[in-house]
């Protein structure tokens, strides 16, 4: 599809065949003389609809379906039926669809994904596989690709080891990169690298998808990491590499190794980095603080944690604080507890962030652990980030114990799916008394306090990652670097809807995510440029190019190319 939007587009199918192109099909909306055209007359009902009219139907017979599950398997089958009328209507029912074909909803879809598998989608690399990596990616369905999401499936949202399901995840990401980022379905596509599972419930599932085989580790699996990228960077050296739910031992080894040889990065560490921090931006602006005024402590040491706890370093240092003493606001703990000095087996990241065994040593509980009750306890902690995926770590006491010591204690329990969140809002809010900013990572209800309507942030990584990759397809940029990443946070965190409470609300409405996108994706742009990863262009060209190149779910003219049938035999 070009990028203008008033182009005609050439195809060389009709009939059925027509029909069956998820892409091309406008299904009752063919118009009397495209069914001629394309010999569809007799294929479908006599009624001719308008897009609006599929909406209204479609949104009928989704409101028919009597669980979450069933809308989601619903919104895959229309999207592989007819990509136009999905993104149509996901867009007008935005807030309502987006937690049902991403988080929360996609851990179902995941863990069911053998079940209710109806039509291919995306690559399957399996490592038995391996030596026809390259066969396999040629058999893509879209030659010219802008946007890769690769998973492994061991870490799959909340949810663990999910094998081959885990594609569930590149599909619902990428489906959010057109949606909100404006990136024609056509030119993405969803991978998923299949080197078995260690989840006995799939393994010993008969109907299974996945190759029936433990994980391979070691030298193994990073041999066929590097075939996969290798191969990537051969066929497609321009497009924008994601990494998604890879688990801790491997997720920022790979990042670390491969971000300065392609356009690349991990949203499970900078996307959920960026957006956190841009949640804190906010936060800030609301209660008229610094960064340097900040003790950060962060619930999980993994991917996650650590990324979280680097933006906001970074954040601190833009702000004139040095790197050293920056790094002592933050308290950051794992199973074990606190990070400090004398811990041993820890990686190169969480070393940043240990706290002098001297000063901590006092804190220890009864079991001999620093955990986070002798740490909020023990400091003046005015920021608290949960990744743990622990439900109800934030206890009464340790937030009564924190709002003590701060007027506005920002409070995020970003584990997710919700049934895996340190804490519900509704306890933060009436356990502070309505004091505590509140963010977290899947969507809860607004609280009502006091006869006072709390909104709840869901601090959710597609306000970055779609955004991120339209100014990477705008900008051509070459890299994803941390800078850019912090400029999406500080332009998410500047973003200011209106009709919003802005006092309370630490992030954009869901509906106003088009617009989020394209601020963030021209910043994002122009920081590009300041790294010279991209050609120098004006603001101003950055915001033609995003609107020129913005796909809008939208049916157009089509061309029927005769095939030639001269050359064949």
């Amino acid at each position: 599809m070009n990028d203008d939007p008033r182009s005609v587009v050439e195809t060389e199918l009709s009939g059925k065949d027509l029909l069956s192109d998820p892409v091309l099909n406008k299904s009752t909306a063919f118009t009397h003389e495209e069914r001629i055209r394309f010999e569809l007359h007799g294929l479908l009902p006599p009624v001719i609809e308008s897009l609006e009219q599929q909406c209204k139907r479609a949104y009928e017979a989704y409101k028919r379906k009597e669980d979450d599950l069933e809308r989601h398997i619903f919104l895959r089958a229309l999207q592989d039926t007819n990509e136009t009328l999905f993104y149509a209507l996901l867009y007008r029912h935005i807030a309502e669809m987006a937690p049902i074909i991403y988080t929360p909803v996609v851990a179902q879809g995941c863990i069911n994904f053998s079940h209710i598998y109806r039509r291919p989608r995306g690559l399957f690399l399996s490592f038995p596989l391996a030596n026809m990596m390259d066969e396999i990616i040629e058999n893509r369905p879209f030659s010219e690709v802008d946007v890769i999401v690769v998973t492994d499936g061991e870490r799959v949202l909340g949810i663990g080891d999910q094998g081959a399901g885990g594609m569930g995840i590149p599909i619902g990401k990428l489906s959010l990169y057109t949606l909100i980022g404006g990136i024609d379905p056509q030119r993405t596509l969803p991978i998923l690298l299949d080197v078995g599972t260690n989840n006995t419930d799939r393994l010993n599932d008969p109907e299974y998808l996945g190759w029936r085989h433990e994980r391979i580790t070691g030298q193994p699996y990073w041999d066929f990491v590097n075939t996969f990228v290798s191969c990537i960077k051969r066929k497609l050296p321009n497009v924008l590499l994601q990494w998604e739910d890879f688990a801790k031992p491997h997720a920022r080894p790979i990042l670390d190794k491969y971000r300065d040889s392609l356009c690349t990065f991990n949203d499970d560490i900078q996307g959920t980095a960026a957006v956190t921090l841009g949640a804190l931006y906010k936060a800030l602006k609301i209660t008229k603080k610094k960064f340097s005024d900040q003790q950060i402590v962060i619930l999980g040491a993994g991917s996650a944690g650590t990324g979280i706890a680097e933006y906001v370093l970074e954040a601190m240092v833009t702000e004139g604080m040095d790197g050293a003493e920056a790094r002592k606001r933050f308290f950051l703990l794992d199973s074990k507890g606190l990070l400090h000095m004398d811990r041993t087996n820890l990686t190169s990241v969480q070393k940043k962030f240990v706290q002098p065994f001297e000063m901590v040593s006092g804190w220890r509980g009864h079991n001999g652990q620093i955990g986070l009750v002798e740490v909020i306890k023990n400091i003046s902690a005015t920021i608290l980030i949960g990744v743990s995926s622990q439900p109800g770590s934030f206890t009464e006491p340790i937030i009564k114990e924190m709002a003590g010591k701060v007027d506005r204690p920002v409070v995020f329990p970003l584990s997710n799916p919700y049934d895996r969140a340190e804490a519900v809002p509704k306890d933060l809010v009436q356990w502070t008394n309505g004091r505590a900013l509140v963010a977290t990572g899947t969507e809860f209800p607004p609280v009502l306090l006091n006869g006072r309507v709390v909104e709840v942030a869901q601090c959710n990584n597609f306000y970055i990652f779609p955004a991120i990759g339209l100014a990477v397809r705008v900008s051509q940029a070459k890299r994803v670097t941390d800078r850019m990443m912090v400029a999406a946070a500080e332009a998410l965190g500047n973003f200011s809807p209106d009709n919003v409470n802005t006092e309370t609300k630490l992030l954009p409405p869901i509906e106003s995510m088009r617009d989020v996108a394209i601020q963030i994706a021209v910043m994002v742009g122009l920081q590009a440029q300041q790294d010279g990863m991209a050609q120098a262009m004006s603001e101003q060209e950055l915001r033609e190019r995003v609107k020129q190149r913005f796909w809008i779910p939208q049916y157009l003219n089509y061309k029927l190319i005769r095939k030639d049938i001269s050359n064949q035999h």
